[in-house]
């Protein structure tokens, strides 16, 4: 009975297959003829009947290894050695063929191993002949032959075919790339690359494992297979006929691998075979002359037990199993006119057109942003407001919208910081009451997470408390205001005017400070704002590190401890026995104690800045003993040249490379203040 079964079913497959097109309507009333046929026999003799190999075709010799959803078809390594007709004892490699549907990768597989004989299925219709995996065995050779699907076909899992390929690429030791086209396309180039990257990343850490887990030797599948280029054209010249002696077909495609931008280091070998006018049967002994030269280098991969071949298939396609996205391949043509931007904080594209911001126009996107703290990307938006249908933006600050000196920022510094909004005026201050100050976000504002888009500042605008880190500072320069107008003798814009006047209560044997550029002993340059000291003894202009030294100069009418020179100072004090006459130095003591008085106050003011001036700097601020020199000219801060902070990049600077003032809000200073030089373009 089971016999008879077997027999039946086999007819019937026949009959399906050699059905015309004028009966194919007549093949569900013979289905249902064929089944009823079978009514009498018991469900278990119909079960046994159909549980028959992987091979459901009888007539073709090759076997089905996987089919299209990535499924094993052969369960045991027996069945595997029994189905191909392996010898177990047998050392064996290989080969596997891929390219696109309807490429003939089959017809090339039959005519190079097996002498045109029909083992894998070929077809003149417009539907894939392959659905999967095939194989079989070459005795002589001792190769697995392994047919694949091929790309661009009609399906809907175009995602998960490129992975079932990629799996058979991992196992093989040999890949034959077939293509007709007149040039070659792109997609090989992608696909070989992908390929490459995909070996490196994923398949050969996992067949290390494997090996690991067999106990074989590593170094046999540490390199990926070599690949073998076949191009067969019909009306267009192959990669051979444009070489020449200095550059091979194989550096033609390794340019071109270049030129895309695709690696193709995971791959041992490439081998080129181009085939103009058809070919014919001389093609096909090109190409099973180089597969066989590769068969036989054992340099890279030496041929292995048929049991692994097995199980590295089956552990290589359970461990890649789970389900991925099919996402639409089609192209998508307002890609094309979008912008390309994508915010750093979550990665959802803008949706405007491209050159929106041409016209000031913010970036957009529909999606949500996820907040990052780095970014801060968060507004407050006022809740009176929100709940009277309107969104408004407010941000807190340590200084009321309409106040400016800096004394008003000590109250408010005293007081907590402040939220205020345009519509509804103040609507929050942190330190209103003496204890039980609420959160802003419990009473006042609702938070807003927003996108943070490359190259806009603005986001900036939005941290909570940016203002925060520079109200310190700004009492700080509030302080060095007063004192610097308190002494201003000392300090720009007034320092020419105290010069002249400096130059007129002199001593006649003082150079006047107009003609000293240098000090008279290091020869260092003066800056327009550097002070200059004249030495008592000699009247020659110094700077501070040359001049440091005090003592009497009685013959110049000096009695008490005076600057002089390091060139005029002497280890022993000066005889009293030769004085010369007060009369020309009154004015100039007179002067020198006005100037004193005013420099006593400024240190005073300046006594407490420097105290607390290192906690007050903002922490985007380089700290000063990391100041070494100026980032516009690269001189050295000293006596000679002051240190400065730029408010918008915080770093040191001198007061050359710094002369710009102008707001910077995305800091938090919303009144003009230094920027450097660099910063102010």
């Amino acid at each position: 009975m089971l016999t008879q079964i077997n027999t039946t079913l086999l007819g019937y497959n026949r009959m399906k297959r050699i059905l015309p097109p004028q009966v194919e309507g007549n093949r569900s009333k013979m289905s249902s003829a064929f089944l009823h046929s079978l009514s009498n026999v018991p469900d278990k003799l119909v079960s046994l009947s159909l549980s028959i190999s992987p091979n459901d075709d009888p007539k073709l010799e090759s076997v089905r290894l996987l089919d299209d959803q990535e499924q094993l078809l052969i369960k045991s390594e027996e069945d595997f050695t029994k189905l191909l007709k392996i010898d177990p004892s047998h050392k064996i490699k290989v080969v596997s063929i891929f390219g696109n549907t309807g490429e003939g990768k089959s017809h090339t597989l039959n005519h190079t191993f097996f002498e045109g004989k029909e083992i894998f299925k070929t077809s003149q219709y417009q539907y894939s002949c392959t659905i999967g995996v095939w194989a079989k065995y070459d005795a002589t050779l001792k190769t697995i032959c392994i047919d694949t699907e091929g790309f661009l076909g009609i399906t809907k899992k175009e995602h998960q075919r490129t992975r079932l390929l990629l799996k058979i690429l991992a196992i093989s030791d040999v890949i034959i790339y077939r293509t007709r086209s007149e040039r070659l396309p792109r997609d090989m180039y992608t696909f070989l690359g992908g390929a490459s990257r995909s070996y490196k990343e994923h398949f050969s850490p996992a067949l290390q494992n494997f090996l690991q887990k067999y106990e074989i030797d590593k170094n046999f599948l540490s390199w990926g297979p070599s690949v073998i280029v076949f191009h067969e054209t019909r009306y267009t010249c192959t990669l051979n006929s444009i070489a020449d002696v200095k550059t091979s077909p194989e550096d033609l495609l390794r340019e071109n691998f270049s030129k895309l931008d695709e690696s193709f280091d995971g791959f041992s070998s490439l081998k080129y075979i181009g085939v103009a006018n058809g070919g014919g049967k001389e093609s096909f002994a090109q190409l099973r002359v180089a597969v066989e030269k590769e068969l036989e280098s054992t340099q890279v991969r030496s041929p292995r037990s048929p049991k692994y071949v097995y199980h590295t298939l089956k552990e290589i396609n359970e461990k890649f199993q789970s389900q991925i996205s099919e996402a639409n391949p089609q192209l998508y043509l307002s890609a094309f006119f979008t912008c390309q931007d994508k915010c750093l904080s979550c990665g959802a594209g803008c949706n405007l057109s491209m050159g929106h911001k041409d016209d000031d126009e913010p970036h957009s996107s529909t999606s949500k942003c996820k907040l990052q703290h780095q970014y801060q990307n968060f507004v407050y938006v006022c809740k009176k407001c929100c709940e009277n249908g309107t969104r408004q933006i407010v941000e807190p600050s340590y200084q009321a919208k309409n106040e400016q000196f800096w004394s008003s920022i000590i109250s408010t510094v005293w007081s907590g910081y402040i939220i205020e909004c345009p519509t509804c005026g103040k609507i929050y201050q942190s330190r209103e009451y003496w204890y039980g100050n609420k959160d802003p976000k419990d009473e006042a504002v609702l938070v807003e997470i927003v996108h943070v888009w490359p190259g806009d500042k603005r986001h900036f605008q939005h941290k909570s408390l940016l203002g925060s880190q520079n109200s310190a500072q700004k009492v700080l320069d509030g302080v060095t205001s007063i004192s610097n107008v308190v002494a201003s003798v000392g300090s720009q814009p007034t320092k020419m005017i105290s010069d002249w006047v400096t130059d007129q209560i002199a001593p006649s044997y003082w150079i006047p400070n107009n003609e000293i550029q240098v000090c008279a002993k290091c020869k260092t340059g003066f800056e327009s704002n550097a002070t200059k000291h004249h030495c008592r003894a000699c009247g020659q202009g110094f700077c501070e590190a040359c001049s440091s030294k005090t003592q009497a100069v009685p013959a110049r009418g000096w009695y008490e401890d005076v600057r002089v020179c390091d060139g005029c100072y002497r280890e022993e004090p000066p005889s009293m026995n030769h004085v010369a006459d007060g009369t020309e130095l009154r004015s100039r003591r007179i002067g020198e104690s006005v100037i004193n008085s005013i420099s006593v106050v400024k240190s005073i003011l300046d006594k407490p800045k420097e105290l607390i001036k290192e906690t007050a700097r903002p922490a985007y601020w380089t700290p000063d003993n990391e100041c070494k020199n100026c980032t516009g000219c690269d001189k050295p801060f000293g006596a000679l040249l002051g240190l400065h902070h730029c408010r918008d990049c915080g770093k040191g600077v001198c007061d050359k490379c710094s002369t710009t003032r102008k707001p910077v809000p995305l800091r938090g200073w919303e009144t003009p203040v230094r920027v450097c030089d660099k910063c102010s373009s």
